[in-house]
């Protein structure tokens, strides 16, 4: 199994830099690839010995690789969120997005939004999203507890509800806006990294970093978590502690991805079950090969939101959204045989 796991991350290391330069190539305009690595070598010197075009590299610099990047990062906190939740809850169903974390961080952020000046947005939406997000995430906890530990039946309905009361927020929040917010709104919902920039790129690397770390410290406390709470707690884990830290870290990372690129679902569901199918339930590897996994099914959702339409462009939630459903009732399907 460990075997299977180095392979995993060698195959992904591999394929996530060679997407990473097709998605710098790819868009309305296409750039050959030569010419889009002597702009990025150009950037990063800080010359123009390459005697490109000005427009070539406005938009290899400061389109396209901030959008690059920011699909990387955002789809590995969310594939990384899922996995330390499936492994939490044992689960298969639980998704920040299905159990409506996701949900309750866009309401934050939307108000953010909606209430604070333009100039005040790249602080207020990610704080913003973190209060609504953390706040959901508590209280879906708590719907969920019982006697027996955690229902996942009243934790997918709680999801719903929670989900439709923050719908109903967003929409509400959208029908009082003006057209100059109504856009960016419109785009939050749907899920867009058409506004990408070195801020959001930095904000989405920080929270990655933290949610890594963090999670990969209580890798072996996940595996331990599967044989069960009771048995978790006899070997020693803190239960309830590690079930605190976990939603804040998901809640966190979440939060700052809802942010960054709006409500994009079903990353953290699809991936970590697509990984445990290539090297097995073992956190220590599921974790980091769920975030490059992340990073590059969203980068791939990028690159095909810009080309199937073109030159207009998906947003690319939509996209996710298309993969994501028939795969949910897939699981729905699995798990009533089961029962």
């Amino acid at each position: 199994m460990r075997s299977l796991s180095v392979t995993s991350a060698v195959a992904l290391g591999i394929m996530l830099p060679a997407v990473a330069l097709t998605s710098l190539t790819q868009g309305a305009m296409s750039i050959p690839l030569q010419e889009s690595l002597l702009t990025l070598a150009d950037a990063a010197l800080g010359s123009s010995t390459a005697g490109l075009p000005e427009y070539q590299r406005a938009v290899i610099v400061e389109l396209r690789l901030p959008r690059t990047l920011l699909a990387i990062f955002v789809g590995a906190i969310l594939a990384q969120s899922g996995a330390a939740m499936q492994g939490l809850f044992r689960n298969p169903l639980a998704d920040p997005g299905i159990i409506g974390v996701s949900a309750g961080a866009a309401v934050g952020a939307v108000l953010a939004i909606y209430l604070s000046a333009a100039e005040q947005n790249w602080w207020a939406v990610p704080v913003g999203a973190f209060v609504t997000g953390l706040a959901t995430s508590l209280l879906i906890y708590k719907l969920a507890q019982g006697d027996n530990g955690t229902s996942v039946f009243i934790l997918l309905l709680a999801g719903i509800a929670v989900s439709a009361m923050a719908g109903a927020l967003i929409g509400f929040v959208t029908y009082l806006a003006d057209d100059t917010r109504l856009r960016d709104l419109s785009l939050w919902q749907m899920g867009s990294l058409a506004s990408a920039d070195g801020t959001r790129v930095w904000i989405a690397a920080l929270a990655f970093a933290l949610l890594a770390l963090r999670l990969q410290k209580h890798a072996a406390a996940l595996n331990t978590l599967l044989l069960g709470e009771a048995e978790a707690r006899h070997l020693g884990i803190d239960v309830e502690s590690l079930k605190r830290e976990l939603i804040v870290l998901v809640a966190l990372g979440v939060a700052l991805a809802v942010s960054a690129a709006g409500m994009i679902g079903f990353v953290g569901l699809v991936v970590p079950h697509f990984i445990r199918m290539l090297a097995g339930p073992n956190h220590h590897g599921l974790l980091p090969l769920s975030a490059l996994c992340g990073g590059l099914l969203l980068l791939l959702a990028d690159i095909g939101a810009r080309l199937l339409l073109a030159p207009a462009e998906l947003p690319v939630g939509i996209l996710t959204a298309l993969l994501g459903g028939p795969f949910f009732v897939l699981l729905l399907l699995q798990q009533r045989q089961r029962v």
